[in-house]
């Protein structure tokens, strides 16, 4: 471990704004104490930006983010599953909103590609495999060592393995398992803990954990309950998380978002769930996935999938409302209504 977080986290008490920690070799500025719990904000008035500040036998460089009109601006992002679909969407608004996003996928190179795309200098790519606790472990590391800590997480990385439970082998059962629920506790777990030790110095700054979750999270989910039970386990995780972690400044919150048609999830002609519906017969009488997705649309009282902006407008409120935790907000078009 590092004095990043603990810097960053004073900074983030002194400013009341996201700044970036890096190390460096420059000749400091300022000189804290090694123990930095004994600092205060005090400590820091005055200091110009880009600023060299050495801690013990550590030295780095300290610089603001880009700031926006939203209260999100700036901030620091991990986005799991962020090189396609809803993950990629995610990180382009963010990134949009003036935030330095992590993009964190399987696929090393889409998140590459990704980080590309929307600009190397406010992105950095992670190739994570996000059940494997060693693989998420080595995430938070990096995150700590690039920026010396964050301010959003959100967990998006998932899988759907449709299937009837009279037919799915255990093995597909448990790949859904591993993605959607263990993946988000092991995520929660290593950077929870980044977040929780950067919360040491950090005075009133709060913090976000968001789950990606579904509208299967409060639905059953016919011929689908190996993602539907993982969904409704998140929202479970996300709830006692909540209660556990806002004593280190952290919230925790899900956002259930309604079926995005345009992603791979659904669309992929091999194996997305059109396919999958189409084959294991979940749409009676449908013969094509044309009329699989004419059916899914018509569940909506909208008449329509969701999308990324649908997605990006709850995260922002979730983040922006202080007085909201362990919460599962719905973004379903209506088509589940809460009771």
């Amino acid at each position: 471990m590092t004095h990043a977080p603990l810097l960053r986290g004073l900074f983030l008490s002194g400013l009341g704004r996201p700044v970036i920690v890096r190390p460096t070799t420059g000749t400091p500025a300022l000189t804290l104490p090694e123990d930095l719990t004994t600092a205060s904000p005090a400590d820091i008035e005055g200091v110009e930006f880009p600023a060299i500040v050495a801690v013990g036998n550590e030295t780095y460089e300290v610089s603001l983010t880009t700031r926006g009109e939203r209260e999100i601006s700036g901030r620091i992002a991990v986005v799991t599953g962020g090189a396609q679909g809803f993950g990629a969407e995610i990180a382009k608004g963010l990134v949009d909103q003036g935030c330095f996003v992590y993009i964190a996928d399987l696929n090393a190179e889409g998140a590459i590609a990704k980080s590309k795309e929307l600009g190397s200098d406010i992105t950095h790519p992670i190739t994570v495999n996000v059940s494997d606790e060693d693989s998420v472990a080595a995430m938070a590391e990096e995150i700590e060592r690039v920026t010396g800590g964050l301010d959003l997480v959100v967990s998006n990385a998932g899988i759907v393995r449709a299937g009837s439970v009279l037919e799915q082998d255990a093995a597909m059962f448990k790949l859904s398992t591993d993605i959607n629920y263990v993946a988000f506790f092991l995520v929660t777990k290593h950077l929870g803990k980044l977040l929780a030790r950067q919360h040491e110095t950090s005075g009133a700054w709060l913090t976000d954990i968001i789950q990606i979750n579904s509208k299967s999270g409060l639905v059953g989910s016919n011929k689908n309950g190996a993602y539907a039970g993982s969904k409704f386990g998140g929202v479970g995780l996300v709830q006692s998380f909540a209660l556990e972690l806002i004593e280190h400044g952290i919230k925790v919150n899900a956002i259930c978002p309604g079926n995005f048609y345009d992603g791979p999830l659904w669309s992929d002609p091999e194996k997305g769930l059109f396919v999958q519906y189409l084959n294991s017969g979940k749409v009676p009488g449908a013969t094509t996935v044309a009329e699989v997705k004419a059916a899914y649309e018509a569940k909506s009282p909208i008449h329509r999938g969701a999308n990324g902006l649908d997605v990006l407008r709850a995260l922002y409120y979730v983040v922006e409302q202080a007085y909201e935790t362990g919460q599962a907000v719905p973004v379903t078009g209506g088509q589940v209504m809460l009771s």
